[in-house]
């Protein structure tokens, strides 16, 4: 039975120096290329997501798998493939590195023999999205940025406000009115300037679009409105090969809000299997909404290639209370290409969700909840078969909530 490889103890230095591989940005929409040596939000020409693209030759010829696999404990160990260049800009709170857990009481009740959960939680500010905002203030700090600013139902803020403090710059949040408690506090303990806006994560988005829009000088670090938080989640995808022996799992689920976790995962995958290190493999990448906001899912069964907005969205999973994905288009791109599917989600199931995942021991954010119902669901369909190698994200901790 193949399963996870365990990665051995890991230096606790950057390990790497301070050489940066990418080349350009390129829109993920129309192609055009952007300068990476310069500050950006969206593509210039029409408005699309930008991503970095790299010399994936020269990353082969200078590094291997192994350097990686020996590298920091933490996501800097993947630095050949990230766009930050210089040492001193690579902040770090230990973020990554996080867990694959396995759940065998709860696999021994399903028709399936590999799971595992990967433990988001265990971030630094208790969610996945630590990973993004890590690299996006790291590296737009290295190209000038003083002030950052972002609309967030909490996780996001929380985590952009945590590096802008390491790295000395200031944060700007705007969360919806309904924001949870504690997070409202984090974020005052952080020093961000916090402005609660009526409404939900859409509304939050205008109103810090208008905030930047007057103030030039803060940059937007929304979701896929710049270039580099992908490159932070792309290390989800990193990290899962690493731990499977540079192989790809079968079918990676994954809770679904902006989204840019699914474009991250599959542009990892995309970038190894050009360097060589993996062998043309891709997992089958599922998104999972709620009943109660699933623009993805609607617009993936009904073969569109963009969502419509969501009106009235609510949910519990307040991550997943995206009414549309600004990179929707890049989104459902991914989940076809990959050969994946979209799956909704009630509220009683993701609470069943967390209950079961609890069981294990493990705190599930309402988001991992949801991804553990849908995992099921597709158990139940068929869909995931006996021996698929299946991981799910726990994109967050129970304690935030």
């Amino acid at each position: 039975m193949r399963g996870p490889r365990t990665p051995r103890n890991v230096k606790s230095g950057l390990g790497f120096g301070p050489t940066v591989h990418v080349t350009h940005l390129e829109c993920g929409l129309c192609g055009t290329r952007h300068d990476a040596d310069k500050l950006h939000t969206v593509c210039e020409k029409c408005g699309g997501s930008l991503l970095a693209r790299y010399d994936l030759g020269r990353i082969a010829r200078e590094h291997t798998p192994g350097e990686l696999e020996s590298g920091p404990n933490n996501l800097w160990r993947f630095a050949p493939l990230l766009p930050v260049g210089e040492e001193r800009h690579r902040y770090t709170l230990g973020e990554g590195s996080t867990p694959l857990l396995e759940v065998p009481d709860l696999v021994r009740e399903l028709p399936v023999n590999q799971v595992w959960v990967k433990e988001e939680g265990l971030n630094p500010t208790g969610s996945f999205k630590a990973r993004g905002l890590c690299v996006a203030v790291a590296k737009n700090v290295e190209l000038g940025a003083k002030a950052f600013a972002i609309p967030t139902a909490g996780n996001a803020g929380t985590a952009m406000s945590a590096y802008a403090a390491r790295a000395g710059a200031a944060a700007h949040v705007f969360v919806p009115e309904d924001a949870p408690a504690k997070i409202l506090m984090t974020l005052s303990q952080l020093g961000a300037h916090v402005t609660k806006v009526k409404g939900l994560i859409s509304d939050a988005g205008k109103a810090c679009a208008d905030f930047v829009k007057a103030n030039p000088g803060v940059m937007d670090v929304s979701t896929l409105k710049e270039p580099y938080r992908a490159e932070g989640k792309k290390t989800m995808g990193l990290e899962l090969a690493l731990h499977f022996g540079w192989e790809a799992p079968d079918v990676v689920v994954y809770p679904t809000g902006g989204g840019t976790g699914i474009v991250g995962i599959e542009k990892a995958f995309r970038e190894l299997n050009l360097l060589g290190w993996t062998k043309d493999q891709m997992p089958r990448l599922v998104t999972v909404q709620a009943e109660g906001c699933a623009p993805v899912v609607t617009a993936f069964d009904e073969g569109r290639e963009t969502c419509d907005f969501w009106t009235g969205a609510t949910t519990k999973a307040a991550g997943l209370r995206v009414p549309k994905p600004f990179a929707d288009r890049l989104v459902l791109r991914a989940l076809r290409a990959s050969k994946g599917t979209a799956v909704r989600v009630s509220e009683s199931e993701i609470d069943q969700g967390c209950a079961r995942l609890a069981r294990t021991g493990i705190q599930a954010s309402p988001e991992g909840g949801a991804a553990w119902a849908g995992f099921e669901k597709l158990v139940g369909t068929g869909w995931i078969r006996r021996d698929d190698r299946v991981v799910v994200f726990n994109t967050g901790s129970a304690l935030a909530y």
